[in-house]
């Protein structure tokens, strides 16, 4: 028997626990990172237990009657140990269900981990959502950018170009502790080129910084003592996800960017499979900004997915 339970404060420990020995979880999940921002989105996640023992969890938060799991992280879902089973999974989404009718929700969005963080193979969600709600439908299909280490393709020339401008202007690439300066590099460019703003803002960034050191890295590209540009990338167990990027003209001009890539990607500093590039959204006919995409797949990364998924009680 599944029995469900609301997080609160007093499970912390519990929570981050069980996320750091999941076969699908990162360090998004754990609280630390999640309720940085509960101001925004109201937490209502929810613990699994199986005689006692939990099971698993979902990171999620509400928005009158729907649950959502989870907008404000990059990914979502199920969070599931080694001990989920297929039938295990289909009792919780049913459990998931009947918790859902009995607090008055009438939508679920959901919206799940993607494959390559996955340490173990973990898509029973995937079909235990399609037999316990008959009404799930695809939401939302993001295109991300994955690049696997084992089989990365050539860059392609005009990177390789910029590269090579890079090593000949002595550009460098250090990991820099200190955000200020590249973030207000990145607030202006975002709101220059897309009026828009970071998600988060640099006492966020700052904070988060602070509390998962290994995990959140920021890297930049000077020349003589000058920001030329800045990656900011998220670390977990086999994937590397670049999260903010940004250069100066002059950085652009003289390859900055792909200095910080080619020691990123190409260098020694991290032993990972994957690095996910993010995706690349627009409104447009393809919903894709052809421009960043093609970037993305110079550096040599492919197609994968993020989808979300729409659940009408």
């Amino acid at each position: 028997m599944i029995a469900v339970k609301r997080y609160e404060e007093e499970n912390k420990e519990e929570w981050d626990g069980f996320v750091r020995e999941s076969k699908n979880g990162t360090f998004q999940f754990l609280r630390g990172y999640m309720d940085y921002h509960a101001d925004r989105f109201p937490d209502h996640s929810l613990m699994f237990y199986n005689d006692g023992k939990l099971l698993a969890l979902l990171p999620a938060h509400e928005k009158e009657d729907t649950l959502c799991s989870h907008f404000g992280l990059s990914y979502g879902g199920l969070v599931m140990n080694a001990d989920c089973t297929a039938i295990a999974v289909i009792e919780v989404f049913r459990s998931l269900k009947q918790y859902l009718a009995d607090n008055a929700f009438v939508t679920l969005y959901y919206k799940r981990v993607p494959w390559c963080y996955h340490t173990m193979p973990s898509e029973e969600d995937l079909y235990a959502m399609n037999v316990v709600f008959n009404e799930a439908k695809l939401l939302k299909r993001d295109l991300a950018t994955l690049l696997v280490q084992s089989n990365k393709p050539r860059w392609r020339k005009d990177r390789r170009r910029a590269l090579k401008r890079a090593v000949a202007n002595g550009i460098e690439v250090k990991e820099q502790n200190d955000f200020a300066e590249f973030w207000q590099l990145l607030t202006n460019y975002l709101a220059e080129r897309h009026n828009a703003k970071p998600v988060h803002s640099l006492a966020e960034i700052v904070l988060l910084k602070d509390r998962f050191p290994e995990n959140i890295k920021l890297y930049e590209a000077r020349q003589d003592g000058k920001l030329l540009g800045g990656l900011v990338v998220y670390v977990t167990q086999q994937v590397i996800r670049g999260q903010y990027s940004s250069v100066t003209t002059e950085g652009k001009s003289l390859g900055a960017m792909e200095a910080i890539k080619d020691y990123l990607l190409n260098g020694d500093s991290f032993d990972y499979q994957y690095f996910d590039f993010g995706t690349s959204c627009a409104d447009n006919e393809n919903g894709l900004s052809e421009s960043l995409i093609s970037q993305k797949e110079g550096f040599g990364g492919r197609g994968m997915v993020y989808d979300t998924y729409e659940i009408k009680l």
